[in-house]
């Protein structure tokens, strides 16, 4: 015997109905959603000040040919001294469905401004990265990162 919920349907009823739900909403991609324009504005969010080139290195393959974890470094030339040093890392990406990939927050404590992380990317896209330093400066660098389709052009 099946007990009815207020709108009429059993517990069974409903809970299947939540499991395929769920499993039609994994069926469906994420689009690209993220452009240079979105990229560019949540970087004026973050930072206050307008970034130059140059201090940051991102070091990450040219050419992904699996883009579900690619491999990425952002290194800060910095002496990280209490009077000198990175306060926030931010990376940011124009064709990921969020602009907003990582924002890391620095103290001279931290050693080096170096930091590691594995991006997932679905198509060819630039990878921007922008350090904010302690005395309000900020510098930036891009990198565009090639994914392949099976290896075979992106």
């Amino acid at each position: 015997m099946t007990s009815l919920t207020p709108a009429g349907i059993s517990r069974r009823q409903a809970v299947a109905a939540l499991g395929l739900g769920s499993f039609a909403v994994t069926l469906v991609p994420l689009s690209a959603e993220a452009t240079p324009d979105s990229a560019k504005k949540l970087l004026g969010e973050l930072v206050k000040a307008a970034p130059k080139a140059g201090k940051i290195e991102i070091k990450t393959q040219e050419i992904a040919e699996n883009g579900n974890t690619v491999p990425v470094r952002i290194s800060v030339d910095s002496p990280m001294t209490d009077k000198d040093y990175v306060k926030e890392i931010h990376v940011v990406s124009d064709q990921n469905p969020s602009p907003g990939v990582a924002s890391f927050l620095l103290t001279p404590a931290s050693g080096k401004a170096d930091v590691e992380f594995r991006m997932r990317m679905a198509e060819t896209q630039n990878v921007i990265a922008v350090a904010v330093m302690s005395d309000g400066s900020a510098w930036t660098a891009a990198r565009e990162v090639k994914v392949t389709i099976g290896g075979c052009g992106g």
